[in-house]
């Protein structure tokens, strides 16, 4: 570009990651064996990097390149942008490469079309007023079409129609070379960013002519505002004085973005579009400029149209032509999820923030994204997935939930360092690793107290997948494999006991104390610090105790009459989705004998457990081991096993929290399965992430609250219990 190159690399990232297998028991005494072994191995996982450097450091950037990433095989570097050309020569020489040239605005239309479908809270309205300066957007399923324009020397104005269908449908010779050649004939400033500094000081009604200028006031007939500007530097005619130079940068910049927001406005209405990108230098974040197109989108279209911005904007045409040299590896056919650990975030446009930060490199210094070995999906039982929210609560715009949980994962810290420590006995430098995960993550939540936006919509869920970014950057994958190894080992030889103890009661004692062992199930959630002391103190504490903690009923949310009303009267439903929470007690006494009477009731099951291990949450594979085991005692699951009543499927996720709309594979099956009824379980699951989220089929939404900020916040005490049934209109 014309002051930054941009680098695009792709990667390969040695992880150790756990790995469950069952031991082969035959003709042994397996009372006192663990369930399964343990191992950790090495993973290779694919890894894209975006990195910034400024031009006048060319020759680092190209270093960087020589010393890293060229081998013997590579023969072709893919460049786009003014410096392709511009540098084409000393890239050439430098690296021995060949440049091959691609075009800018094919570039810019991939690389936005793959932000756009692989980084949730990409897109976001500039609010330079509110509390909240930055307002993401929901990610819709379908990006297309929309209107890209890009403010460069000039502006261009793309309509983007598919993957590979756009057009050119307009531009303007005035954009940011203009700002910048006009204010440097005004000001003497060469300098694009000490240009825009002027413009953030000045006060443009010294040197525009407003409308009450002209009338004396508003124009009532047009309803027009008095304070609208009725002609850009028309003061100038007049006045008999020096203008300063912050005056006119500012006049300057209201003149060319009222003119550019216009343009594309009538482009949008032409075009019958409502979504409007917007990039190139003349954005580069800068918040002067961001504002003042916000501004003049919004009095054009008269509030129908918002303009948007993107995060990663400064690196679209970099990430486009990585994917054209990438075709045949067919990247789109993977989906990416931005690692948090080795991204720096969006920057504050504060001066008062991190001043060593805004030197004006652009919004993003690093990018890193991860590869998953599969395409993510939405669950097909979202009622609708353009208007889902995965997340309960904000924390960007709530300050005091935002203060309490920062905090909270702060207090936390030291906690989670020392186990994970403590799973790697054997590891020499387990301990070293684990400060520095504890001195990475803490400064994480630093950047977040001062800028809580650097990563989109800043929520729990984020804070908890930020954490288990970290962890996995510094190779503890599972720290809690071993408590959950033994919780797992201990649930299952209370099983049979607890499934004589339902089948002895009355049907309708039956579903209540199903409920109830679901319920006592989730308190063993180690992520939770009230249950966590507790379990590391009292060791004996188990599901009969876990039951005396829950509250009576009625419960702070309680639906348990209605669904117990559905089983009486209702048919049995065809299909249940089960999002299983905890490993141990939860899932094996908890979640299983529901699952029992489920399939006995003539539905069926798939439990869907996570990919990854987070905190102490069930893992498909040792979900699978389990399983197997549970089937070994009980006729019921072993027949449903046998016969495909009961399917387990892995759901995509490594995280505590549950995103329905692109964070799933393997679901196909429910739509396949005629499903009816989705039971989501879990503070994770169910409160932080999903209270609100509106499915196609009934639902069983259920959790102990195990936070007594949180349970006071929602009018209850610690141990309360949400019981949600929904039945979607009709």
């Amino acid at each position: 570009g014309g002051s930054l190159t941009k680098l695009a690399y792709y990667s390969t990232v040695q992880h150790k990651v756990a790995r469950v297998r069952s031991f082969d028991h035959s003709g042994k005494d397996i009372e006192n064996e663990p369930l399964y072994e343990i191992s950790v191995q090495e993973e290779i996982t694919a890894r894209l990097h975006f990195i910034k450097f400024e031009n006048t450091y060319i020759e680092t950037c190209l270093d960087f390149i020589k010393d890293h990433l060229v081998n013997t095989e590579t023969k072709v570097i893919k460049a786009t942008g003014g410096g392709a050309y511009k540098f084409k020569d000393l890239i050439e020489k430098k690296l021995g490469l060949k440049v091959d040239k691609e075009d800018v605005m094919t570039c810019l239309i991939k690389g936005c079309n793959f932000v756009l479908r692989n980084i949730p809270h990409e897109v976001f309205a500039y609010q330079k007023d509110s509390d909240t300066e930055f307002r993401f957007q929901t990610n819709h399923p379908n990006i297309f079409p929309y209107l890209l324009v890009n403010i460069g020397s000039g502006v261009s104005i793309v309509k983007v129609e598919t993957e590979d269908k756009f057009e050119w449908i307009g531009g303007s010779s005035i954009g940011g070379g203009t700002f910048w050649g006009l204010g440097a004939l005004l000001t003497k400033t060469k300098k694009f960013d000490e240009l825009l500094q002027l413009a953030s000081k000045g006060q443009h009604t010294n040197v525009d002519m407003l409308v009450k200028d002209v009338y004396g006031g508003a124009y009532q007939t047009l309803g027009l505002s008095g304070n609208l500007i009725a002609s850009s530097f028309g003061k100038s005619t007049t006045a008999d004085k020096e203008f300063s130079k912050e005056d006119m940068a500012k006049s300057l910049l209201h003149m060319i973005s009222n003119d550019i927001g216009q343009l594309a406005c009538l482009y949008a209405k032409l075009h019958n579009l409502d979504k409007i990108y917007f990039g190139g230098f003349f954005i580069r974040g800068h918040p002067v400029t961001m504002r003042t197109i916000t501004y003049s989108i919004n009095f054009f279209s008269k509030g129908e149209v918002q303009a948007l911005f993107l995060r990663h904007e400064g690196y679209l045409g970099a990430i486009g032509a990585f994917l054209k040299g990438a075709e045949q590896d067919n990247p789109n056919q993977y989906s990416w999820g931005e690692n948090y650990a080795g991204s720096s975030g969006l920057m504050s446009t504060s001066p008062d923030v991190y001043p060593m930060q805004r030197t004006r490199s652009g919004t993003f210094d690093m990018l890193e994204m991860d590869r998953l070995e599969r395409p993510l999906v939405n669950l097909p039982l979202l009622k609708d997935p353009s208007t889902y929210i995965p997340d309960t609560v904000d924390l960007t715009d709530d300050a005091m939930a935002r203060k309490y949980w920062l905090t909270c994962f702060e207090e936390a810290l030291d906690g989670v360092a020392k186990r994970a420590a403590a799973s790697q006995p054997d590891s020499v430098d387990a301990q070293e690793r684990a400060e520095k995960f504890r001195q990475k993550y803490w400064n994480k939540l630093q950047t977040l107290r001062q800028q809580p936006f650097a990563y989109g919509t800043l929520t729990v869920r984020s804070l908890l997948d930020t954490r288990e970014h970290c962890l996995n950057e510094f190779n503890f994958p599972d720290p809690y494999s071993k408590v959950k190894q033994k919780e797992n080992g201990i649930a299952l030889k209370c099983f049979q006991s607890v499934i004589e103890s339902l089948d002895s009661l009355g049907w309708e004692e039956r579903q209540f104390a199903l409920v109830k062992g679901l319920l006592a199930g989730n308190v063993f959630d180690w992520g939770a610090k009230a249950v966590s002391d507790v379990l590391e103190s009292e060791p004996q504490f188990g599901f009969e105790e876990a039951k005396s903690k829950l509250q009576e009923r009625p419960w702070l949310e309680d639906s348990y009459s209605q669904w117990l009303q559905r089983l009486k009267e209702g048919p049995p439903h065809k299909c249940a989705l089960i999002f299983a929470d905890n490993s141990g007690i939860d899932i094996i006494l908890g979640v299983f004998p529901f699952v029992r009477e489920l399939l006995s009731r003539g539905t069926e099951v798939i439990l869907a457990c996570n990919s990854g291990p987070a905190l102490n949450d069930v893992t498909y594979s040792e979900s699978l081991i389990v399983t197997e085991r549970i089937a070994a005692m009980d006729p019921v699951i072993h027949s449903a096993l046998r016969d495909e009543k009961l399917l387990l499927v892995q759901t995509g996720s490594s995280s505590p929290c549950l995103d329905l709309r692109g964070g799933l594979w393997g679901l196909g099956r429910a739509r396949q399965r005629q499903t009816d009824l989705v039971v989501i379980e879990g503070m994770g699951r169910a409160i932080h992430t999903n209270y609100y989220a509106a499915l196609r089929c009934e639902s069983l939404k259920l959790a102990v609250i195990k936070n007594s900020w949180l349970a006071d916040r929602l009018g209850g005490k610690i141990f309360s219990v949400i019981f949600k049934y929904e039945v979607p209109c009709k």
